[in-house]
């Protein structure tokens, strides 16, 4: 797994989440400035390990630190804002690379228009966890 991305590929994803941003309704645009989206390459491999997971073998497509809204409290005031991270390297690899190919079994994966497709749905799934959303309510909606 490649940790490096340079930066005409940081702007080319840059400008794919301008794109997707620009896309969504406005009432969606009200709840993220309750939540800063702060866009990074990859998630450290500390944040990894502190998951379960393995930083050799996985990968984070977003996540949403913070107390979901459905779970504060009063004594919850005070804290850092809710914040929602994009890592672009886990989006680019779960889309299936910046190229379209057909994947052993048939189905035609990567692309643009995949990658794009990956970053609407980590940035909508990531806003649902803010909310409250646990994930069999994202996948039913089919933000996975």
């Amino acid at each position: 797994m490649s940790t490096h991305i340079g930066r005409a590929e940081r702007d080319r994803f840059d400008a794919l989440l301008e794109r997707v941003l620009a896309a969504l309704p406005s009432r969606i645009h009200a709840m993220l400035e309750e939540s800063p989206l702060v866009v990074d390459d990859a998630p450290p491999p500390e944040l990894l390990l502190e998951m379960g997971l393995d930083p050799h073998e996985d990968d984070l497509c977003g996540l949403h630190s913070g107390v979901a809204r459905t779970d504060r409290s009063v004594v919850d005031s005070g804290q850092l804002p809710d914040t929602i991270h994009l890592f672009r390297r886990g989006i680019i690899d779960e889309a299936g690379g910046w190229e379209a190919r057909i994947d052993e079994s048939g189905q035609s994966i990567g692309g643009v228009n995949a990658v794009v497709r990956e970053i609407r749905i980590t940035l909508l799934h990531e806003i649902g966890h803010h909310f409250g959303l646990e994930e069999d309510d994202l996948r039913r909606l089919g933000y996975e």
